[in-house]
C-alpha cells in the first residue's frame, strides 16, 4: 500500500506557500492530508499527530512555519518518519528567522530543510522519499526528470538559433 504524505502548516496564513507542495504531491497522485497545527498553540495535537503518523499510513511529513518555526522540530521529535521543513517568509527578517529555526535541530532529531518558501522542492523531496518503496512513483519521477531535461534541451536549441541570427 502506498504511503501518504502529511502537510502540516503552523497557520492557515501559510497556505499561499504550502499549496504549491500540495499541488505537486497531487500531480504525482500522492495521497496527501493537510492540517493546521501549531508547535506553540496546539502542541499536544501536533505531538499526537506525529507520534501516530506511521500507524496512520504516512511515509513523510512536510512542516511549514514562519518566524519561530518550531513546528518541524516538534513533529520530528515525536516521530521516526522523515520530516521536511519549509521555512515560511514573514515580514520579520525575510524568513531568515524561520530558516535558522528549521535547520538548527539537535543531534538525533533531523529535519530536512528546503529554501525559504521552497514548497515545491519539499514536495519533490517527499516524493523521492516515498518513491524508495514505490516503484510506480519512482517511474513517474524518472519521467518527470526526463521531461525537464527535454525542456532544457529545447531551450538550448532555441538559444542556438537566436545566436546564429546575430
Amino acid at each position: 500500500m502506498a504511503k501518504k504524505a502529511a502537510v502540516i502548516m503552523g497557520s492557515d496564513s501559510d497556505w499561499g506557500v504550502v499549496q504549491k507542495a500540495v499541488k505537486t504531491l497531487k500531480s504525482f497522485n500522492v495521497e496527501t492530508e493537510v492540517h493546521v497545527m501549531s508547535a506553540h498553540r496546539s502542541p499536544v495535537e501536533a505531538a499526537t499527530f506525529a507520534s501516530s503518523a506511521r500507524d496512520q499510513g504516512f511515509g513523510v511529513i512536510i512542516a511549514a512555519a514562519g518566524m519561530a518555526a518550531h513546528l518541524a522540530g516538534v513533529l520530528a521529535a515525536h516521530t521516526t518518519l522523515p520530516v521536511i521543513g519549509i521555512p515560511v517568509k514573514s515580514a520579520n527578517l525575510d524568513g531568515m528567522d524561520a530558516l535558522l529555526a528549521t535547520v538548527q535541530m539537535p543531534s538525533g532529531i533531523p529535519v530536512a530543510t528546503v529554501a525559504i518558501d521552497g514548497a515545491n522542492n519539499a514536495a519533490f523531496l517527499a516524493i523521492e522519499i516515498l518513491a524508495l518503496s514505490d516503484p510506480a512513483l519512482a517511474q513517474k519521477l524518472i519521467e518527470y526528470k526526463e521531461e525537464m531535461r527535454q525542456g532544457v534541451l529545447a531551450k538550448d536549441a532555441a538559444m542556438q538559433e537566436k545566436v546564429k541570427e546575430l
